[in-house]
């Protein structure tokens, strides 16, 4: 009896020693597992947020592309824009047949075409654009300082030029292409109205003249 009980004994240390043994290596087995776990989460979470840099760098680069097209854009309705307006304060003072006014707004014209910047524009038509610019300045510094059949004389040739440079730039209102066929074997001007208001003649044959075109706006 004093036989089986060591015996016995010694089976139920040796039980003990084994499942403790085997304890230990289900937890370093465990443990391996949630270590390459943990590395495998760390490593996910590095590449998404790579992703996530990556893409707010394409977005802020986008963002900023944008925004610079969008200041070229501005920049370049703003001087059309000026230029257009000085063109018919010109227009106005020669239907009003008020020579003063017409000078005041042909010098404006003059200051506004010498500060255009055309960069915004292609290689071809920054060439066209800085030819029309020179040959409406010549013709607006004319206006501003002759009498009023000289200004109307350059008023034609200034028209000519603000429709090339309309074509090419746009217009942020609607034009409207208007035409006397009294006035110098025919003659064309730009108005914002599409009522005719003759500024080749003035009062003395204010409604002559028809609407050619209407020139819709492009901004």
């Amino acid at each position: 009896m004093k036989k089986v009980r060591v015996t016995t004994a010694i089976l139920t240390m040796a039980f003990l020693s084994l499942t403790a043994m085997s304890c230990r290596d289900t937890k370093k087995v465990e443990g391996h597992q949630d270590d390459s776990m943990m590395e495998h989460d760390n490593s996910m979470m590095d590449h998404n947020d790579s992703i996530m840099d990556h893409d707010s760098s394409m977005l802020n680069n986008d963002t900023m592309d944008t925004s610079n097209t969008m200041m070229d854009s501005n920049m370049q309705n703003t001087d059309a824009k000026q230029v257009v307006a000085d063109y018919m304060a010109v227009k106005d003072a020669l239907v009003a047949t008020n020579k003063d006014a017409a000078a005041k707004a042909g010098n404006k014209m003059v200051s506004t075409l010498k500060g255009f910047d055309v960069s915004s524009y292609t290689a071809e038509q920054q060439k066209e654009l800085k030819d029309i610019i020179t040959d409406a300045k010549e013709h607006a510094e004319h206006i501003g300082k002759s009498e009023m059949d000289h200004q109307r004389e350059h008023f034609k040739s200034l028209s000519k030029d603000m429709m090339d440079m309309v074509a090419i730039t746009g217009t942020d209102a609607t034009l409207y292409q208007q035409f006397c066929p009294m006035y110098d074997r025919g003659s064309a001007w730009l108005s914002m109205e599409k009522d005719i208001k003759n500024p080749y003649y003035g009062s003395k044959m204010m409604t002559c003249g028809n609407v050619q075109k209407e020139i819709k706006s492009t901004m």
